[in-house]
């Protein structure tokens, strides 16, 4: 049903049986995350809409107590989803991952509490949905700014991305102090 990798962030790649009406996927079943080792309890999903390309939303999370286990996909377009390592010392703090998540391959990134996410937008009219396991705490909201860690973004040479005003004024990887404690397991390679 899933692919598996020994890793904190996961790629999961759903199965879609097709016939000629189309597709069927289960983008979710806990019994299934829990045998990947995904064990928390998600509480409220989201949906966002961004209009034009290369938006950039992040580096955002919630610090604890009320931080945030994420599973992101993308289900209209094409992004850049990332995760960044912030979890204090650990052997790959501000390391990052990254994979295209798409309509077309339905894959999905799994994000743990202790890593900044960031996705950037790859085409016009690009929806992304994602499921987290605390709700919205404002007070408990967070993030470093997007241009801060050495990410591989997918932007053409020349082009600023769309922006938040609250993204603009995030601060750098180097000006944070992590909440987040690092838990033996570092970050490796998405396969």
């Amino acid at each position: 049903m899933y692919v598996h990798f020994m890793n904190p962030v996961q790629l999961i790649r759903p199965r879609r049986f097709g016939d000629s009406r189309g597709w069927f996927t289960e983008v979710y079943s806990e019994p299934a995350f829990a045998a990947l080792g995904i064990t928390c309890q998600f509480v409220q999903d989201n949906h966002s809409l961004s209009v034009p390309p290369f938006t950039l939303r992040g580096l955002h999370f919630q610090t604890p107590p009320r931080g945030q286990d994420k599973l992101v996909r993308c289900i209209r377009g094409r992004i850049w989803d990332v995760a960044v390592d912030v979890r204090k010392g650990s052997p790959t703090y501000g390391q990052w991952v990254g994979a295209e998540l798409s309509a077309e391959n339905g894959h999905q990134l799994f994000i743990p509490i202790g890593f900044a996410h960031a996705f950037v937008t790859l085409e016009p009219d690009c929806e992304v949905t994602y499921k987290c396991s605390d709700t919205y705490a404002p007070e408990t909201d967070g993030g470093i700014r997007w241009d801060s860690v050495g990410i591989d973004w997918p932007i053409p040479a020349g082009t600023m991305p769309e922006l938040s005003e609250k993204d603009r004024k995030l601060p750098g990887l180097a000006d944070f102090d992590s909440p987040f404690p690092y838990d033996g397991n570092p970050l490796a390679p998405l396969a």
